[in-house]
């Protein structure tokens, strides 16, 4: 299973960027890695991993949008949650 989250992970860091990314799957892979994830009544993911923090708006798609595929890839580079470092 853990291949599957892994390969969740690597969509964040694909070139050119992928626009149909499930936001339930990668919530999932992310969790699966460690990161905690505290859901708002705003329809936002706030999300902590070694001391760092990132709020995700969740569009009513339920993918995540290019803008926010963007942010996220900066925060898992800032948290060191790459493709590279991950088992």
């Amino acid at each position: 299973m853990s291949h599957k989250h892994k390969t969740k992970i690597e969509k964040i860091f694909e070139h050119p960027v992928s626009g149909n990314i499930d936001t339930k799957k990668f919530l999932s892979a992310l969790e699966h890695y460690g990161v905690e994830i505290d859901m708002t009544k705003h329809n936002r993911a706030k999300l902590f991993y070694n001391s760092g923090e990132f709020i995700l708006a969740l569009s009513h798609r339920n993918t995540l949008s290019k803008d926010s595929v963007s942010e996220l890839r900066h925060f898992l580079e800032k948290v060191d949650l790459t493709p590279e470092n991950i088992e």
